[in-house]
């Protein structure tokens, strides 16, 4: 029997059936995946993007920002005003060039301080927002599923990168988690900005410097 994992919200909607993994298996499944990876580091240099194709396996180490849909609107819009004091201080701490963005939302914080779940969600929703940020100087995004078109072809253009991970695997990711602070947007809980310290963190390259995806590469 043949099983294909779909990297999306809508994977529940397009079945007929689930399958229930317990942990141990799943945990498994991503070594598995995850046979000799490429290891990097933050913060990426414009030789490990170009260095890096549709596709590869990698292990992340260093530091990500969280950003989802309402942090991201925020942030665009502080961007965009044309007040020099709105927003400062929150412009100075999100200073996003040269940084790593996860499209994730954090579930509370444990007893320890570290992370709860931190599984990534479905990247096509930050479309509109994306180019505004790699103008800004983003260099890389950590999401699920493709990109559209507008989104790749300014990846291509601005040289940097896109890694997609596993959908459904948030607590086993949030163990890659060492430490957690919070950075900006506190009021909007879950989708607050949190500076996260990553380690092995185990991504695959959705869209490289180049404008191609590992869609296309599985598609041949």
């Amino acid at each position: 029997m043949r099983i294909g994992i779909v990297k999306g919200c809508f994977s529940r909607r397009a079945v007929s059936a689930r399958l229930r993994i317990r942990s141990e298996t799943l945990r498994l499944l991503i070594r598995r995946l995850c046979v000799n990876p490429k290891k990097i580091y933050t913060p990426l240099d414009k030789e490990t993007i170009l260095s890096l194709n549709a596709g590869d396996k990698v292990f992340l180490s260093g530091v990500v920002y969280t950003l989802r849909d309402a942090a991201h609107k925020r942030l665009v819009e502080l961007y965009d005003s044309h007040c020099p004091t709105k927003g400062k201080e929150e412009k100075n701490l999100l200073d996003i060039s040269g940084q790593i963005v996860y499209y994730t939302g954090l579930t509370p914080l444990l007893q320890n301080g570290h992370s709860g779940a931190a599984g990534p969600t479905t990247s096509i929703r930050m479309d509109k927002y994306t180019p505004r940020l790699l103008d800004a100087g983003m260099v890389g995004m950590i999401g699920k599923g493709p990109r559209g078109l507008d989104v790749v072809r300014s990846i291509r253009d601005h040289q940097s990168i896109y890694f997609v991970t596993v959908g459904g695997a948030g607590a086993f990711l949030a163990q890659r988690i060492k430490k957690v602070e919070i950075v900006a947007f506190e009021d909007l809980g879950c989708e607050a900005v949190y500076r996260l310290s990553v380690e092995d963190f185990p991504l695959w390259v959705g869209v490289d410097s180049r404008g191609k995806t590992m869609w296309d590469t599985m598609l041949g």
